[in-house]
């Protein structure tokens, strides 16, 4: 298969089922958020290498989760009666980003989270687009993640965690408001262990995007997200 080479002066990518298993769609082009926003949209996620230009992907499998569907593991559950974090949307987004920036990643140098995408993400959030959802203790951001919101579709991008289940219980209570709002998907991605635990499983390429179509049709408003105050010490268990 092919890769594509982008440029600067256009937001306009190939058909994204024109990649091969790995993934590989295309090269080049920068971060602004247009194109990030025409990215999410077909499906597809930029993912840095360090000394190559930005490589663009659309794996041929997608690990996902239906946010109606999510599961609280007994664990998890134990974890969420004792109500240790308040949690929010949308209050701290620049600060869960730095955040995720800054966290270490076991067997990996640096981060895949370049200060040029940093900002675009800052930049998609005044704009509605990318959303944070949050866990705080005693005053303090201990933990979160965020992603963008592409119609009824949430592309998770990154999560930290300062205290133990911080991020977890985060990511749990959005999965929660996101099926009480009718989301159809939380695309996370690739595989990791907490996703798998709330449900996520992995969904082949060609009906992924036909999810994407659907979902990125929604009329479901950007704006600021708030969550419903009975999450807002984590998802009913």
């Amino acid at each position: 298969m092919a890769v594509y080479r982008l440029n600067d002066d256009d937001c306009l990518f190939p058909d994204p089922r024109r990649t091969d298993d790995e993934g590989l769609l295309a090269v080049g082009g920068d971060v602004r958020p247009d194109r990030l926003i025409a990215a999410y949209s077909q499906g597809i996620f930029p993912w840095p290498s360090e000394g190559y230009p930005m490589l663009w992907h659309c794996p041929a499998q997608r690990f996902v989760l239906r946010p109606s569907d999510v599961r609280v593991n007994r664990s998890l559950a134990k974890a969420i009666r004792k109500r240790p974090f308040e949690i929010r949307l949308d209050t701290a987004f620049a600060d869960v980003i730095a955040a995720c920036q800054q966290a270490p990643r076991p067997g990996e140098a640096g981060t895949w989270l370049t200060d040029a995408l940093r900002a675009s993400f800052v930049q998609l959030h005044h704009r509605g687009w990318a959303h944070s959802a949050e866990a705080w203790q005693d005053g303090k951001l201990v933990g979160g993640l965020y992603g963008m919101g592409i119609g009824g579709m949430f592309c998770g991008e990154s999560m930290f965690a300062r205290v133990d289940n911080a991020s977890k219980i985060a990511l749990a209570t959005l999965c929660v408001q996101l099926g009480r709002w009718q989301f159809r998907l939380l695309d996370a991605q690739v595989e990791t262990p907490h996703l798998a635990s709330l449900g996520a499983q992995m969904m082949p390429r060609g009906q992924f995007l036909q999810e994407v179509a659907r979902a990125a049709a929604m009329p479901i408003p950007r704006g600021p997200w708030r969550l419903d105050e009975s999450l807002k010490y984590g998802p009913p268990v």
